[in-house]
């Protein structure tokens, strides 16, 4: 089998020296044990890093025939994945997918070689554990994963993008054309055999973690309205539940006029506006976000670029 390892970096001149190390001797007892074929490769994807990212890439791939490159010219975390991923199918029995700051433990690769040799197009790595987070990252990241599947999205539980993909299951990615990325939720939605392996994550080896509060929650939101059109079924059946106690609250002041009784109502008239004048604008944000994404889908614009890329003869094009 020739397996590729696609490795999306951004920024990561601090880790990447022990990630390449780490795969490098990953790969040597994968072929020495004849599980995967000599012409297998890393590939690390620069996702405009700031840095000496792409530098040391280059430094890599010219040192040994192991390492490929991809530089973006278009930047972004699931762009620069499926850019790997896409050049993994060209070349590649099978890829693995996984974060360049070494939290995905590297062993439970031998796991989906195993699977993918059973006959499993699509092996999940799904951590065993979040004992080592913090108790909001845990409560949040619990809460997504439910709330996404209460919606409707296709998502394995506790699964990222540490995934191993056949070569058929690569092209079936390929097939599908949208703009707003979502590729823990998209690749379930290949419907090929699949499996799980679980692992224990660990600490980042160095550097800082590209993902703060706000670009989660951004990728959690870009998330559920990238896989679900649920929001705006509940944002109606709210507006009807409204209307129907609107309806009766109506009803209960007019019998209250008729029996001549004096009411003020500021309090509750200043509630209900408020109330519903902060509903009504929520729901125009979350029905505005569907339409924009509908715009972005309808100008079918490239999902990546690739600037350069380092192939297996050493050349740069």
């Amino acid at each position: 089998m020739k397996l590729y390892i696609v490795v999306p970096c951004y920024n990561e001149e601090d880790v990447l020296p022990e990630t390449s190390s780490r795969l490098q001797e990953k790969m040597q007892f994968l072929i020495h044990n004849q599980q995967i074929s000599e012409d297998s490769h890393v590939v690390f994807v620069d996702d405009g890093s700031k840095d000496r990212t792409w530098a040391m890439i280059d430094e890599l791939h010219h040192r040994n025939s192991l390492f490929s490159g991809i530089k973006l010219s278009k930047i972004g975390h699931q762009n620069a994945l499926l850019a790997g991923l896409s050049f993994a199918a060209e070349h590649a029995d099978a890829a693995v997918s996984m974060d360049a700051d070494l939290q995905d433990d590297i062993n439970a690769i031998d796991g989906m070689i195993k699977k993918y040799n059973e006959g499993c197009d699509i092996v999940y790595g799904v951590r065993s554990t979040r004992d080592k987070d913090t108790f909001f990252k845990k409560f949040t990241a619990e809460t997504f994963y439910k709330v996404l599947r209460r919606l409707g999205g296709e998502i394995i539980y506790n699964h990222a993008d540490y995934r191993l993909m056949s070569n058929r299951a690569l092209k079936g990615l390929a097939e599908f054309k949208e703009v707003n990325l979502f590729l823990r939720g998209i690749v379930p939605m290949i419907g090929y055999k699949s499996d799980t392996v679980t692992y224990e994550r660990g600490e980042r080896f160095a550097g800082e973690s590209k993902y703060p509060l706000k670009k989660m929650l951004s990728f959690a939101f870009e998330g559920i309205t990238s896989l679900s059109i649920k929001p705006v079924r509940l944002i109606f059946d709210f507006g009807v539940a409204i209307s129907g106690i609107s309806v009766i609250v109506l009803l209960y002041f007019l019998a209250q006029y008729f029996m001549g009784n004096t009411v003020s109502g500021w309090t509750s008239l200043i509630m209900s506006i408020w109330l519903l004048g902060g509903f009504q604008l929520m729901a125009i944000g979350i029905i505005g976000e569907y339409i924009g994404k509908v715009y972005l889908e309808t100008k079918a614009r490239p999902r990546f670029i690739n600037e350069v890329i380092l192939n297996n003869d050493g050349e740069s094009k």
